[in-house]
């Protein structure tokens, strides 16, 4: 049976015969001594595995905080870096303030476009009816300038075109100013028609071409002949590149300037048909002041031109107010005159730069009434450039010229050369630190695309096999540490009492090494103080950066 253990409290205790061993009930045995004798073993181990090492690390840490390295010749290339954005070297928006139909557009988005090269025509039909207008108001008001300025005299009237007076504006005894319109002169018996036909069909006809004019509502057509072939193109509702061509014709009767017709030249026909107009239809004008004298005409009459039909008799000089009023208004309707022209230009939409087309927003048909944005856009991307923000402490080592090496991580592995093109001394304050914007121009570009972000590193200054040390050797500006006879044993450990210190004079540095122009020789030893953050780099320093595991 299993040795149990119970207590006896209440029977009482039994009287071993005497002469007889008294046996005891034996005890179960206690096991926690044995347990504390085996984790005190694992413990004293573990405590030794530790602190052994930091003891060696204890003893060697005076050696482990020095490293000698020797002065030698090296190239030092001083450099600033930064980052920044990819542009185009110019680019520019296409814009416009005048409005209207686009009549042609004749480029795509991609297209290689020169300097000048047409881009939009815009319909500029109101500007150009303004034009003559001005030209008609600039006519009357030099006349009427030129009149005042000139001594009384008498102006006979003559017929500035064959045909009939249709309207008689004067009667005799008026009296009139220059630019007064006195009567119109019409020639039904000569009509002209202008059509559109395809522009590349236009362009074969010549003037004098026969012309067969089929007119609505008349089933005789008409022979007529080309005067003229427009130079400007424009686009039709359905989309259709045309030009405008000039019919002259005699009028066999019955066309009026409300008629309309289609014309066929050299077999082909016309796109769309148009209106007739008279051929002859002039405003006979004024040219000097003066009263109506001599008329005898009569609305009806057939003049022709150059038949004198009556005089103006002027007897009163033009006072100086009336001579400088005429002078401003001349003035004022030459002005007028030239804005109108010079707004024609804005009709015409050429490229301002040489590049390639990124955008194209608008084309031919559509109407820019209610237009927005731009309506194209041009990259120049023979270069590119980008803007690199230069810290205050270094924009003094920046010039115009100096080379930059390019890298994008878009482009793993590529290096691409650029230079400093401009300085902007326009610098931007942040947080107490001044920066200064630094252009710089690529010149072969690459694959190299406007908004890549890229790394740039101007290289401020090169030197070749100059003598250097680590810029970590270096303690307090310009002191180094060199050991003294004794310092470096045989084994390599370094004795920090026979360490001393060195000036030196400093000059050219990049981010690892520094440059000695005096105080030291070529081959010379210094040694190199290691500082650590914590005990474990200092112990990974002395095991040569390795970390065991297992």
């Amino acid at each position: 049976m299993p040795e149990t253990e119970t207590a006896q409290v209440l029977a009482p205790k039994a009287e071993a015969p005497k002469g007889e061993q008294k046996i005891k009930a034996p005890k179960k045995r206690r096991r926690w001594p044995k347990v504390l004798l085996v984790l005190a073993i694992l413990a004293a181990l573990a405590g030794w595995f530790i602190v052994r090492p930091m003891m060696s690390a204890s003893q060697q840490i005076s050696n482990a905080m020095y490293t000698p390295v020797q002065v030698e010749r090296r190239d030092i290339t001083v450099s600033i870096s930064g980052t920044a954005t990819v542009e185009a070297n110019d680019s520019y928006q296409v814009t416009t303030a005048v409005r209207g139909e686009i009549l042609d557009a004749p480029f795509e988005e991609g297209d290689q476009v020169a300097e000048g090269d047409l881009l939009y025509t815009i319909d500029s039909r109101d500007v150009r009816n303004n034009i003559e207008r001005s030209q008609v108001s600039v006519e009357q008001s030099r006349l009427s300038y030129e009149d005042m300025q000139s001594p009384p005299d008498d102006e006979i009237v003559t017929a500035n075109a064959t045909g009939m007076i249709t309207a008689l504006h004067v009667e005799e005894g008026d009296t009139v100013t220059a630019g007064t319109h006195l009567a119109e002169i019409l020639d039904r018996n000569a009509v002209e028609l202008e059509v559109p036909f395809q522009s590349q069909v236009a362009a074969q006809f010549q003037p004098g071409d026969v012309a067969r004019i089929n007119v609505n509502g008349n089933l005789d057509p008409i022979t007529g002949t080309v005067t003229d072939i427009g130079f400007l193109e424009s686009v039709t509702a359905g989309g259709v590149l045309v030009r405008t061509v000039t019919i002259e014709a005699v009028n066999p009767g019955g066309i009026g300037e409300n008629s309309a017709g289609t014309a066929e030249i050299n077999g082909q026909t016309s796109v769309d048909g148009g209106t007739f107009r008279y051929k002859t239809s002039k405003t006979l004008t004024a040219k000097a002041m003066g009263d109506v004298t001599g008329l005898t005409l009569k609305e009806g009459d057939w003049v022709t031109e150059g038949q004198e039909l009556f005089r103006l008799t002027n007897d009163v000089q033009a006072s100086d107010a009336q001579i400088e009023n005429a002078r401003l208004s001349l003035k004022s309707a030459e002005l007028a005159l030239q804005a109108a022209q010079d707004s024609l230009e804005d009709y015409t939409i050429t490229a301002p730069i040489s590049g390639t087309v990124v955008e194209k927003n608008y084309k031919a048909g559509d109407d820019l009434t209610n237009a927005a944005g731009p309506l194209a856009v041009i990259f120049d991307l023979s270069s590119l450039k980008l803007e690199m923000m230069v810290d205050e402490l270094y924009i003094g080592r920046v010039s115009v010229g100096q080379s930059v090496e390019i890298t994008a991580d878009a482009l793993e592995g590529q290096t691409f050369a650029g230079r400093v093109s401009r300085i902007n001394i326009n610098g931007t304050t942040l947080n107490g630190v001044t920066s200064y914007p630094v252009t710089i121009v690529i010149d072969e570009a690459g694959g190299l695309l406007p908004g890549m972000n890229v790394n740039a590193e101007i290289l401020v200054e090169h030197a070749e096999q100059v003598l250097a040390v680590p810029v970590a050797a270096v303690q307090r500006g310009s002191v180094v540490l060199f050991p003294e006879e004794g310092a470096i044993s045989a084994g390599g450990d370094i004795d920090a009492s026979k360490l001393a210190e060195r000036e030196v004079a400093l000059g050219r540095n990049d981010d690892d090494y520094i440059e000695i122009t005096s105080g030291l020789e070529e081959g010379d030893t210094v040694v190199v103080r290691q500082t650590y953050s914590t005990l474990m780099d200092m112990m990974m320093s002395m095991n040569g950066g390795m970390v065991m595991t297992e």
